[in-house]
């Protein structure tokens, strides 16, 4: 028998390309002004968050995404930007900002920070040098509009926080649009130069080092030239505020903006950095697919499936994916269960009796679905939505539309990291939002030690979704299943694995389970008699 050896010049077949680093993976988000204090002045900086990074490394997630800690009146906390270049002093310094950046790297973690392209603060030089003339050198930078002829705004536009989206400038003698706070005025991104500048700025800090962006309420940066009146909505549905009686087809999701997409993703491209849009709004589904539609466009996008939804049932689950078919040119989802702008998941899907196991499923169901996952800060810890009182109340949107049962300060308050010292532990100084009493037995240092705490059990299925190629990248498809059970089937690499949810506090039973080895579970789970307990979820690897 003849042996032939293999001709050392002959090349070896290339390897198969490696997943990008964001794909599939963990990212969780920092909000800097409620994460740690360390200059006792009661409000979160950079320093603080650079201090408590290793809790965050400690949790096996792939990164963080940083909200806005640029320079600001703080208006609106940090998204009404005064200096896209400058940290506010309030958070730190520039220094201080790299200081994190190579921490956080040393430790593994990439950094994404947030990009605000619809809008600036009224006190950014850029809108200071427009209100000046209507001959000034960044004159058309904002979107600006002359009255209708009896003095009224130029179109029926409604603001996100209240009141028409036109505030009357007695410097210019015009309006100017805004569609959040009348301090946010909107930046006429059909101006290409405005489209440089904003360009240079996102240069600015990928040549920092900074590993992606999030692209804050993007599909509201551009509107329609003509200022066309909004319709108004006609289907039934709860309305709070007067942006909810129109449709947003001409202030916002302007076709103009996939060209500007386009363009940044050339820039971050350069620097195989990762992008991520924010998408909200009646027309969500379609913005995320077009704005991660194909190769030229962003990496990713997450709406609010998950963040607005008053209950978790398994049409929610249903209707969130099908926006993501698996099909050539269509975009990778992102998804996140809770955020600095929505109240705690598991004060909006249970009841406080059911907290803990609703707490467990929902972390497990989030790191079983196909995407990325984003975990807010303290939903490793099983927070429930803080109460704040009306007069600690500091979100604008919450005091204008005040009575609310979950307003946007409760999932903003101070992330406890020790249950008996003051201040659990975030300041040494009374803090800007008050912490919950709640919250302190549910701080880090009380769960550390904890083997069964929900802190444990994030970083067992973290573990486990880096470990699952079926988890982390594989296929997603549903399974019938009678409401209100959940089930879905994940494969990749040849690993295939059934995920099985009891969405309800009730006891449910389901007889389709095909066994299988258990890879995770929480709550009671029986997949021999097919018993499920309130809450309860499991993870099944099929036979092969």
């Amino acid at each position: 028998m003849t042996s032939v050896r293999p001709d050392p010049r002959q090349a070896a077949p290339a390897p198969s390309p490696k997943p990008e680093w964001w794909r599939g993976a963990v990212i969780y988000q920092v909000y800097p002004r409620s994460f740690a204090d360390t200059n006792g002045d009661g409000v979160g900086d950079l320093p603080g968050v650079t201090a408590r990074l290793d809790h965050i490394a400690s949790l096996g997630v792939d990164g963080i995404w940083l909200s806005p800690f640029f320079k600001s009146p703080m208006r609106d906390f940090g998204y009404d930007i005064s200096d896209y270049r400058a940290v506010d002093p309030i958070f730190g310094t520039l220094d201080d900002f790299d200081r994190l950046l190579a921490r956080a790297h040393a430790l593994g973690l990439k950094v994404i920070i947030d990009q605000v392209y619809s809008h600036t603060s009224d006190q950014h030089a850029w809108f200071q040098d427009s209100r000046s003339g209507r001959n000034s050198d960044k004159a058309d930078w904002y979107v600006w509009a002359d009255a209708k002829p009896d003095g009224s705004p130029p179109s029926n536009w409604q603001s996100v926080f209240g009141g028409p989206s036109w505030t009357w400038d007695a410097r210019r003698g015009q309006y100017y649009l805004h569609n959040f706070l009348p301090s946010q005025p909107d930046l006429n991104l059909h101006n290409a130069e405005v489209q440089a500048e904003v360009l240079a700025t996102a240069r600015f800090w990928l040549d920092r080092g900074v590993d992606g962006f999030r692209l804050d309420a993007i599909n509201f940066s551009m509107h329609n030239p003509a200022l066309i009146d909004n319709p108004p909505v006609t289907e039934p549905g709860k309305r709070t505020r007067p942006f909810d009686f129109q449709q947003h087809i001409h202030n916002q999701s302007q076709p103009g903006i996939t060209d500007f997409i386009e363009r940044v993703r050339l820039v971050t491209d350069q620097y195989g950095a990762f992008t991520v849009a924010e998408v909200g709004g009646e027309h969500a589904e379609r913005e995320m697919r077009l704005f991660t539609e194909g190769e030229r466009r962003l990496n990713s996008a997450y709406g609010f499936d998950f963040l607005y939804a008053d209950q978790l049932t398994p049409d929610v689950v249903r209707q969130a994916f099908e926006t993501w078919p698996e099909a050539e040119g269509v975009g990778w989802p992102s998804w996140a269960f809770s955020n600095h702008d929505a109240p705690r998941a598991v004060s909006r899907w249970a009841a406080p009796e059911h907290r803990d196991a609703a707490v467990r499923q929902g972390l497990l169901l989030l790191m079983a679905l196909r995407g990325n996952v984003f975990l807010y800060q303290g939903e490793e810890l099983g927070l429930p939505q803080a109460e704040v009182p009306f007069d600690r109340l500091r979100d604008p949107e919450a005091i204008v539309n005040w009575p609310q049962t979950l307003g946007r300060d409760g999932a903003r308050t101070p992330m406890p990291w020790s249950a008996s010292a003051p201040h659990a532990g975030f300041s040494d100084a009374e803090p800007w939002l008050p912490v919950d009493p709640r919250h302190l037995a549910l701080a880090v240092d009380a769960q550390e030690a904890d083997a069964k705490s929900a802190l444990a059990l994030t970083r067992r299925l973290i573990a486990l979704r880096k470990a699952s190629p079926a988890l982390r990248l594989g296929s997603f498809v549903l399974v019938a299943a009678p409401e209100p059970i959940l089930a879905f089937e994940r494969a990749s690499d040849g690993q295939a694995l059934i995920c099985v949810f009891n969405l309800s506090p009730n006891r449910q039973t389901w007889t389709s389970f095909a066994g299988g080895r258990v890879l995770a579970q929480v709550g009671e789970t029986d997949p021999a008699s097919g018993q499920l307990g309130p809450y309860a979820g499991l993870i099944l690897e099929q036979q092969a």
